[in-house]
C-alpha cells in the first residue's frame, strides 16, 4: 500500500449488486495500493451477500451497513461523513475505472481551480459513449431536445449538450453530469451539504451540479478519463420498466422544488408541445417512408407521454 494520505475517497453505494461491486472493487484496487484513494462502501440493506463479499474478499475497503435502503444520495452524505479527504467520489457499484482515470480527473481538477466536479468520460459495457452530460432543465433546452436539435446549428446543439448532439471527445466545462462516477472537491462538497437527503433516487446530480454552479464552481467534462458503467443495476430492480419515467419525475419534483412549480408547468408545456410538432411530422414522413420514420416517431410519443405525466405531477392532477 502507498504511504502517502489519500487523496480522494471513493463511496460506493450498493444495493442487491454483488457481482458489479466485486468488479467495482477489482479495478479500484491499483489506485489503493498506489495510496491515492479509500474506498468506503455503502450497503444499502442488500441480501445477496454484498456485505459479506466485502468483509471476505475486499478488506480494505471500509463498509458501512446502513441498514436500510437510503438510496443513492443519503447512502453517499453518510460515507462522506466519515471523510476529510481533499476530493470525493460518489460511485455506482455497476462502474469499473480504466487504467489512470482518477489521476487523469485529479489533474483536471488541479489544473483548474475553481472546477468543483471532474466527470469522466462513461462507456458502455459494448464500447460506445453513455450521454453523460446535460443542459439544466429549462423551456428551452426541453423544446430543442424534443425538436431535431442539429436544426438550430450543431454548435448550439453541442454547447448545450442535447442528446445525440455533443462532441463527447471535447473536453470542457457543461452544466452537470450524470453522478454514476464524479471527482467532487471537498470544499464544493462542504459548501453545498452534500447531495439532498429528500431526493431518493434520480436527480441528485442535477441538484449537486446546479448547487456548485450556483455558488461559483464548475462542472468539467474530461474524456481522456474512462470508465465502463452498466447502468440501472439497481434502479432495475426498485423500478423495473418505469426507470425511465421514474428519473423523469424525479427532474419534475426537482425543477418545482428548486426553480418553482410555474416554472416546472411551463417547461412541460413547451416540452410537450415541441414533440407534438415533431410528432405531427414524422407522421406524415411516415406516410411516404415509415421504415425510416416510424420508430422516431414512437420514440417521440413516448416522450410526449413521459412529460404529460411529469406535467401532471407538477400540477397535481
Amino acid at each position: 500500500m502507498g504511504s502517502e494520505d489519500p487523496q480522494i475517497a471513493v463511496a460506493i453505494v450498493s444495493w442487491n449488486t454483488r457481482d458489479f461491486l466485486e468488479r467495482c472493487l477489482r479495478s479500484l484496487r491499483p489506485d489503493l495500493e498506489s495510496g491515492l484513494i479509500e474506498v468506503w462502501v455503502v450497503d444499502n440493506d442488500s441480501h445477496d451477500g454484498s456485505a459479506d463479499m466485502v468483509r471476505e474478499g475486499f478488506p480494505w475497503a471500509k463498509l458501512i451497513e446502513s441498514g436500510a435502503n437510503l438510496g443513492f444520495g443519503r447512502a453517499v452524505n453518510l460515507a462522506a461523513a466519515h471523510t476529510n479527504t481533499p476530493w470525493l467520489v460518489p460511485a455506482n457499484a455497476d462502474i469499473e475505472m480504466h487504467p489512470g482515470t482518477l489521476r487523469t480527473l485529479l489533474e483536471a481538477g488541479e489544473r483548474h481551480p475553481r472546477t468543483g466536479i471532474v466527470a469522466p468520460r462513461m462507456l458502455r459495457p459494448e464500447g460506445d459513449t453513455e450521454h453523460s452530460v446535460h443542459p439544466f432543465p429549462s423551456a428551452a433546452t426541453f423544446a430543442l431536445a424534443a425538436l431535431t436539435p442539429q436544426l438550430f446549428g450543431r454548435a448550439l446543439a453541442d454547447r448545450l449538450c442535447l442528446y445525440g448532439s455533443w462532441d463527447p471527445e471535447r473536453e470542457r466545462e457543461v452544466p452537470w453530469a450524470v453522478g454514476a462516477f464524479l471527482l467532487v472537491r471537498r470544499e464544493a462538497w462542504n459548501a453545498v451539504g452534500g447531495f439532498p437527503d429528500g431526493q431518493w433516487m434520480y436527480a441528485e446530480d442535477l441538484d449537486l451540479g446546479w448547487s456548485v454552479a450556483e455558488r461559483g464552481w464548475t462542472t468539467r467534462y474530461v474524456p481522456s478519463a474512462r470508465i465502463t458503467h452498466v447502468g440501472g443495476a439497481s434502479a432495475h430492480q426498485a423500478f423495473g420498466t418505469k426507470a425511465i419515467e421514474r428519473w423523469m419525475d424525479a427532474t419534475y419534483a426537482w425543477v418545482a422544488r428548486r426553480r418553482g412549480r410555474p416554472r416546472a408547468a411551463a417547461l412541460g408545456a413547451a416540452a410537450i408541445t415541441a414533440g407534438a410538432v415533431r410528432f405531427a411530422v414524422l407522421s406524415v414522413a411516415c406516410l411516404f417512408d415509415q421504415d425510416r420514420f416510424l420508430r422516431r416517431r414512437d420514440r417521440t410519443k413516448g416522450w410526449i407521454t413521459m412529460h404529460m405525466r411529469g406535467l401532471r405531477a407538477t400540477l397535481g392532477c
